[in-house]
């Protein structure tokens, strides 16, 4: 078993001020894998506290020094994928080769559209002849990151704060510490400042509430569920932080009578990817009634015939969900949604041979109205629900009826149906025709999607003031 109770702080591995062990599980198996240590009010107070000491001399970096360090991160980041990859795999269930190549690649993906994005950014901006706008660190950053994509969501915070002269206290999900606490070695090797990014273990009451409401801390960056990020708000309020949130999702994905034949069967393999465990998935499926049997019947198959197993094992399969709580709540909606829908694949209880591990069934419901609470809650797991529509018109309002707004689909032939729609869904991102997103890309959402935007320069600004000077002679 592996024990990590150490914290990192002020450019060294210290001990807790108060030992308070924590027990990490391995989900495929539900044995407990590693150790950490829950930090306590002293232990955030330090790291914030180094962070503060640092911002002075970090801020006043020139580009050209913050950029090379990123590039010796990266370098490290890529030598050591493999450490990187096992360790996601044991702490939260991703099968293996998704581990290497999607949530690993997830993480230099992203750190490289930052480096193409910072080539080109300017601090230093010309507003008249005589007046210029400044961008300058917001200053110490709380990092509040999740389980379920653990090295994207730290990429996608701790590089741009880096990048633009802030310093950062780091507090990855307690229920999946083990690749934070592995880039934080990574950061120590690339030779960051002492201070510069700091990492401290802890649960959402303890050490997330302490950075939330922390006098040194300027800016708080959260991805999580939408009732956490509540929450880290109101804590935040009383110090007027700027707070960054990515929260959840309840995706539609709007499949019209043109859409391409495959699309039902790849808009289930999407949801069910992670295990279900993104807040981008496409977890609400519309198609038109004339497609509506068909794509019924497509996804109930993509449910049957995707294997589930355990994180080690190679291959295409999908892996356990992260815990004990979330195979819990999983269960309980899928529990509720066979009272209000039709059940057309999956259901209660682990698949076939498998008796233990948070493993759950690929579930489908058809015949689903938006007023179900299967078709409004986020599940966070493998489940797809299926509902009917007729009309563009109806589409759109059943799409924007929901609390949620962060990702939509939309598959069509049509290319002024396919602007039409994605004009009027009400969402930070529309991905239509299975088309990907390009590097940089603004990620986040609308409404309790949460606010701010993530990655390339979008991000980059996220983490920066803005001051007007005036009477700034031409140089």
């Amino acid at each position: 078993m592996l024990e990590k109770r150490n914290f990192y702080i002020n450019g060294a591995w210290v001990a807790p001020a108060t030992a308070n062990d924590f027990p990490v599980i391995d989900p495929s198996t539900e044995e407990q894998c590693a150790v950490i240590s829950l930090g306590g009010q002293a232990d955030t107070d330090a790291a914030a506290n180094a962070a503060r000491a640092a911002f002075d001399g970090w801020s006043q970096t020139s580009k050209e020094e913050r950029t090379a360090l990123i590039r010796k991160l990266l370098e490290i980041y890529k030598a050591r994928a493999e450490e990187m990859a096992q360790a996601m795999s044991l702490e939260m269930g991703a099968p293996i080769e998704l581990s290497r190549n999607q949530q690993v690649g997830a993480g230099s993906w992203h750190m490289e559209g930052f480096l193409k994005a910072f080539e080109n950014f300017s601090f230093d901006r010309d507003f008249t002849a005589t007046e210029k706008t400044l961008l300058e660190p917001i200053g110490v950053c709380a990092l509040i990151t999740p389980w379920n994509w653990p090295m994207n969501q730290i990429i996608l915070k701790a590089i741009p704060a880096m990048a633009t002269g802030c310093t950062m206290v780091l507090k990855p999900s307690e229920i999946a510490p083990l690749s934070g606490l592995l880039f934080a070695e990574f950061v120590h090797e690339a030779g960051f400042p002492a201070g510069v990014f700091n990492m401290v273990n802890g649960d959402g009451p303890g050490v997330g509430s302490q950075l939330s409401a922390h006098p040194e801390v300027d800016m708080v960056s959260f991805t999580g569920s939408t009732r956490a990020g509540i929450a880290i708000s109101k804590a935040a309020a009383d110090t007027l932080k700027r707070v960054s949130l990515e929260l959840g999702g309840k995706g539609a994905n709007i499949i019209f009578e043109d859409a391409h034949p495959k699309a039902a069967k790849q808009g289930a393999i999407r949801c069910f990817r992670n295990s279900g465990q993104s807040c981008n998935a496409p977890t609400r499926m519309l198609v038109h009634k004339s497609r509506y049997d068909e794509a019924v019947e497509m996804a109930a198959d993509v449910a049957n015939t995707t294997h589930v197993g355990p994180a080690s094992d190679e291959g295409n399969h999908i892996g356990p969900v992260v815990s004990e709580a979330q195979f819990n709540k999983i269960q309980g909606l899928i529990e509720v949604g066979m009272s209000e829908a039709r059940l057309v694949a999956g259901g209660l209880g682990r698949p076939d041979g498998l008796n233990r591990g948070y493993y759950v069934k690929p579930t489908v419901f058809a015949d689903v109205n938006n007023q179900m609470t299967i078709a409004r809650e986020e599940v966070f797991g493998p489940v797809l629900t299926i509902i009917p529509f007729e009309s563009e018109e109806e589409a759109i309002a059943i799409t924007n009826d929901t609390p949620y707004g962060l990702t939509n689909y939309i598959q069509t032939a049509d290319d002024n149906k396919r602007r039409r729609v994605a004009r009027r869904v009400r969402s930070g991102m529309v991905e239509t025709n299975s088309q990907g997103f390009a590097q940089g890309s603004p990620f986040g959402g609308y409404k309790q999607s949460g606010n701010g935007r993530e990655g390339g320069h979008f991000g980059l600004e996220e983490f920066l003031e803005v001051k007007a000077v005036s009477g700034w002679a031409a140089e």
